[in-house]
């Protein structure tokens, strides 16, 4: 009982924060009301036991993306992104949009409740004996031990690559 009033709290709290960055004017109040829909969707995670999602979603998300936001909302010119035309233009596009997104939703509400929804694990497998973050790092670093460490050289030489392209406009 408890845990169906947190997730209920949790989940009306991201929804009207996601609902108030779309709404607020001020850039700052749109990134911090981000922060609040980004963290209690973290909190969601937590209770459906994805704990490792949980500590991306807070590391990840709400310390280092909102950081460069907030950096990037005070390198802005605020007073020239006022004065430049909103979307008044586009009621239209939106509220196709709007409409695709809820014919969607309710297709797959259809498919779920029909049991025509995918199955999140083979029916004749075993249940995980491990916890979900030990699970995650056996996969990363058993089973996809290579393309895991092909893709951590690619990020090494693009940082490389920017370091040095940096240094060459500072000089």
């Amino acid at each position: 009982m408890i845990e169906q009033v947190g997730f209920f709290i949790l989940a009306a709290l991201a929804l009207v924060s996601a609902i108030l960055v779309i709404t607020r004017r001020n850039a700052v109040h749109s990134a911090i009301w981000l922060m609040v829909t980004l963290a209690s969707v973290s909190g969601l995670y937590l209770m459906m036991h994805a704990e490792f999602l949980f500590a991306v979603q807070v590391i990840l998300y709400v310390g280092g993306i909102m950081v460069l936001f907030l950096f990037v909302i005070m390198l802005v010119n605020l007073d020239v992104a006022v004065q430049q035309s909103r979307f008044e233009r586009h009621w239209a596009l939106a509220i196709a949009a709007s409409v695709l997104v809820a014919a969607e939703f309710g297709f797959a509400l259809y498919q779920g409740y029909h049991g025509h929804g995918l199955a999140l694990a083979p029916s004749g497998s075993a249940p995980l004996t491990e916890g979900n973050t030990q699970a995650v790092g056996t996969a990363l670093y058993q089973t996809y031990m290579l393309p895991v460490e092909i893709a951590s050289i690619l990020l090494l030489v693009a940082m490389v690559g920017a370091v040095i392209m940096a240094k060459k406009n500072v000089e």
